[in-house]
């Protein structure tokens, strides 16, 4: 194997795929990347990268050949099954004993001074953390990006299957797709395929992992064989959180970060873990395969200059105090630092919440016309026998996804709502236009009050920070954040209860995180519907079983939001 980096590094500072012995026998591959001679002879302290992906992605050399100008080792190595190591990748779960079996080796290597960080993001972030619970006495601190807790606030979200993610994981790994597939391939065609427990097998046979997220509806020991959950007491080293609020995986971090800073091993390790969270996607970030623009351009948004920050910086900054001993400021500096969307400025915090929120529930009105944009928001508790809206959800017709934190290349982030507000099935809740600015930063939650002649069907809510038009710029809708409820499970997935047609029931709608100053003269909007696709499988409304249903049933839906069923949305208002 060659690299197209080897004619760029200097002789004997390049070793590839050299083997990396596991406790089973099996050797994983790893590229070996030493500082070149203006760093010394070594030892030096090493930067590990374990990927599914490819240990010679672009954009992981680019951040070797930094990483290396700057004094650190760097290995990256392909993980069990994957690229030139051997093995059956089991996804997730074998990353535990290699990841501590790699830092092992690692550290009794000549070139390492006895201090190991990691870095990457997605699954090389759950490569740093799963392994970081057996305590090499070499690893010093981990670094994750865009990370979870487990797979079932992943793949599912609150029993509701995380489709696209779930289904493009596998295919992107080249585990269902070959070339003369691709040929003929349309994903939304593929994301609709049912039943969903066979939608791969027009390509290939189900992924056995694929299988186990659709079979797996309730957080069982299928999931909990890799959870964090379980294990923050087993953490002996500090982690640097990073995320942004649009990403897929926000939500995990946060869970993240309460559950190491909290529970950790040490003292050392709780309190020197940190947290960042940007205005960045799973893809459009420093990060990410897409750059943001030269002001912080992003889709339907601008977050200027301070919205960009240099990747290795970010690294470096918290590895040069961690492994090196250089007093970077990083351990003086409060936990959490937030970037605050609409006000465009970076700010520290001290927990997750913030302590000083005060929560503030707006109440849902309307005249029975929210499916006309004539819905509104208040403070002001709704009236004894006020109208409740309706609308039907047809599963063949779904609402498509459209920013937010959908993991997608161009669909992702501050999209603009305008025309998905125009569907029959999108009903819309809106402020009047603020006298004054309004932050909101923190969890966001909807309860709803709701009716519906099927046996299940789904509900979504979605955050949105309407702008004002400017001259011939007309107004747009941002989304800032969403969630979605299964009615089966809304009494929580391990009571799944079909509903009765006809009857209420009260749904509350996790609608994950966001940091934004609403600005004088926005409005803050409210829209519920029952499906968010491709980004959450369908209901088919017909109550069978979600693995193997392919009965699509139309539902009409009321929402109530009178005295008796006071519908709201609940946000952290921050003073300022």
């Amino acid at each position: 194997m060659t690299s197209p980096y080897e004619p760029l590094i200097e002789p004997g500072r390049l070793k590839l795929d050299i083997p990396v012995p596991m406790r089973d026998g099996v050797n994983l591959s790893a590229d070996i990347w030493l500082p070149d001679s203006s760093q010394g002879d070594g030892p030096w302290p090493v930067l590990l990268l374990r990927t599914i992906y490819d240990n010679q992605e672009a954009r992981y050399m680019g951040w070797t050949r930094q990483f290396t100008a700057r004094g650190y080792a760097v290995v990256a190595q392909d993980c069990r099954g994957r690229g030139d190591s051997g093995g059956e990748w089991e996804p997730y779960v074998c990353e535990y004993e290699d990841g501590f079996d790699t830092h092992e080796w690692i550290g009794e290597q000549e070139w390492c001074d006895g201090n190991i960080g990691t870095f990457g993001l997605s699954y090389p972030g759950f490569t740093q953390t799963l392994p970081a619970a057996l305590r090499s006495k070499y690893l010093k601190a981990v670094a994750p990006i865009a990370s979870q807790q487990d797979n079932y606030g992943h793949h599912r979200v609150d029993g509701v299957i995380h489709h696209s993610v779930a289904l493009t994981f596998l295919n992107m790994l080249g585990h269902s797709m070959q070339s003369e597939s691709l040929k003929h391939f349309d994903q939304m065609e593929f994301f609709k395929g049912l039943p969903i427990d066979t939608a791969m097998e027009v390509i290939t046979p189900t992924h056995p992992y694929y299988k186990g997220v659709v079979e797996h509806e309730q957080y069982d020991d299928w999931w909990d064989s890799y959870s964090l959950r379980n294990k923050y007491g087993d953490m002996a080293v500090p982690s640097l959180f990073i995320t942004g609020w649009f990403d897929s995986l926000s939500h995990e971090n946060f869970k993240l970060f309460n559950g190491w800073s909290k529970n950790a091993r040490t003292e050392d390790a709780r309190k020197k873990t940190k947290l960042i969270v940007g205005p960045w996607s799973h893809q459009v970030s420093p990060w990410g395969r897409v750059p943001m623009g030269d002001n912080g351009e992003y889709q339907d948004r601008t977050f200027g200059k301070d919205g960009l920050w240099d990747i290795i910086d970010m690294h470096t900054h918290w590895y040069d105090q961690q492994l090196k001993g250089i007093d970077t400021g990083i351990d003086d500096e409060p936990p959490v630092k937030l970037f605050v969307m609409g006000a465009n400025e970076w700010r520290y915090e001290h927990e997750w919440p913030l302590a000083r929120t005060e929560w503030m529930k707006f109440y849902l009105h309307s005249n029975g016309d929210a499916a006309e944009n004539a819905g509104w928001l208040s403070t002001s508790e709704p009236s004894f026998g006020a109208e409740s809206d309706k609308y039907s959800y047809d599963p063949a017709d779904p609402v498509p996804s459209w920013g937010a934190q959908y993991q997608s290349f161009d669909l992702c982030g501050p999209r603009d709502r305008t025309e998905i507000e125009q569907r029959a099935d999108v009903l819309t809740f809106t402020t009047e236009s603020l006298t004054t600015d309004i932050e909101v930063t923190g969890p966001i939650s909807a309860t709803i009050w709701a009716s519906s002649d099927a046996l299940d069907t789904d509900f979504t809510a979605a955050l949105i920070d309407v702008e004002p038009a400017i001259g011939d710029m007309p107004e747009k809708a941002i989304i800032l954040c969403e969630g979605i409820v299964r009615a089966r499970f809304r009494n929580g997935t391990d009571n799944p209860e079909l509903m009765t047609p006809g009857e209420t029931y009260e749904f509350a709608i996790d609608m994950w995180d966001t940091s934004n100053l609403f600005k004088q003269g926005h409005k803050i909007r409210l829209e519920i519907s029952s499906s968010n696709f491709p980004r959450y499988n369908r209901n088919l409304n017909s109550g069978n079983e979600i693995a193997t249903d392919t009965e699509i049933t139309i539902a009409n839906q009321t929402i109530f939001h009178d005295s008796e069923n006071p519908s709201h949305i609940t946000l952290p208002v921050i003073p300022r």
